[in-house]
């Protein structure tokens, strides 16, 4: 951990990721140089489990480069549930700052993450003095809730199938046809994300790919017909 002071390489990457960052739009160039110097840079090594829950209470959270995964397991059927998946531009934890309450959730690092850190006191005192960057942090927030909507609902009312035709499409490069972004994940971390069990997707992956619906090779999968992978997502309704 180190603190941001201007002038140095760190500093500008930091300070450019922060520029490109769309809930960040409102902010001006001088407001964002305030930000950096409010917090200070960190780096987590992959696979890294936070299981600290008032971490949150205390630090403000902006990734500058990685994944991080959000979830809640079951110590006594080792089974887990994967709430969010964030990357670079996403913050956490908003609902810690804005409601002072400890949130009983656990945080993975799934590459090298980079983080700038900011004390919460300092956060809110910034967050006053720039009203504007209020309604992004709101509009992110309704959009993890209806993330979150979504998911319950795929949970409860979609079988499995239809579940992970979805979780494929929804990271499909509709120009190149493969999977960004989860593609390199095991299948035990795929499952956390649809709410299943790894032996689930694995039979899943591995029917869809006697279907010619996909390819599969290590670390990497392409969709063949995503017309299929459509056609599967809208079979229930």
């Amino acid at each position: 951990m180190w603190y941001m002071e201007s002038g140095f390489k760190t500093y500008q990457k930091y300070l450019d990721s922060l520029r490109e960052n769309p809930h960040l739009n409102t902010v001006s160039d001088s407001e964002l140089n305030n930000l950096l110097q409010l917090g200070s840079a960190e780096e987590w090594p992959k696979k890294t489990c936070i299981i600290d829950c008032k971490r949150a209470l205390y630090k403000f959270h902006i990734i500058i480069s990685g994944r991080l995964k959000i979830y809640k397991t079951n110590g006594s059927n080792n089974r887990h549930l994967t709430l969010f998946m964030l990357r670079k531009g996403d913050m956490f934890d908003v609902l810690s700052l804005l409601d002072n309450q400890e949130h009983h959730v656990y945080y993975e690092t799934l590459d090298e993450l980079k983080v700038l850190c900011i004390p919460i006191v300092n956060m809110k005192t910034w967050i006053d003095k720039n009203p504007g960057f209020t309604q992004n942090l709101l509009t992110y927030l309704t959009k993890q809730i209806r993330t979150l909507e979504n998911y319950v609902i795929d949970v409860s009312l979609e079988d499995t199938s239809t579940r992970l035709a979805k979780l494929l499409l929804n990271h499909s490069n509709k120009k190149s046809n493969t999977i960004d972004g989860i593609s390199d994940l095991s299948h035990d971390e795929l499952a956390g994300m649809i709410g299943t069990t790894r032996a689930v997707v694995n039979r899943q992956l591995q029917h869809l790919r006697e279907e010619g619906i996909i390819d599969i090779t290590r670390k990497h999968i392409t969709i063949n017909n995503i017309e299929a992978l459509i056609k599967i997502t809208e079979s229930n309704k």
